[in-house]
């Protein structure tokens, strides 16, 4: 005889207060299974290997969904922290002209690397009019070196 559907789902009930106290989502994915776990037995009464073979089986498929299915598309796509080489490649809009004197001021539609506005300048020394929109093509110390789009 294995154990009753209601001790697998407060086996359940308590890996999800785990999870309350870990916040690491692996106690969650266990609890998970164990309610899972609880449904099939009621359903269909098995003994206790098979109820354990089949709780170990749900748990590897609910981590497995989570990790490869439902945590990429949450992860953060912040690029602060990072070299200045993650702007690379972005596009913004000049605020003020890269004139004569090589500098000017682009802005970006979000912030990147903390700051949604940064000083600029063309590779070429090329003058560009404000309201273009530029692409990052390298960084150079506080200063970016933008070609226009």
């Amino acid at each position: 005889m294995g154990l009753q559907p209601w001790h697998w789902l407060m086996i359940g009930l308590l890996l999800g207060i785990v999870e309350l106290l870990l916040p690491s989502f692996a106690a969650l994915w266990f609890g998970v299974a164990a309610l899972l776990t609880a449904v099939l037995v009621w359903l269909m009464p098995m003994g206790l290997t098979a109820q354990v073979v089949i709780w170990l089986i749900l748990s590897v498929l609910a981590c497995a969904l989570w990790f490869l299915l439902v945590q990429p598309r949450i992860k953060t796509r912040t690029k602060a922290g990072l070299g200045g080489a993650t702007i690379v490649g972005e596009v913004g809009m000049l605020v003020r002209a890269i004139d004569a004197d090589g500098l000017g001021v682009v802005r970006f539609s979000v912030p990147k690397l903390g700051a949604a506005e940064w000083q600029c300048r063309t590779a070429d020394g090329q003058p560009i009019a404000v309201g273009e929109r530029v692409m990052v093509s390298a960084v150079m110390g506080n200063e970016l070196i933008v070609a226009k789009k």
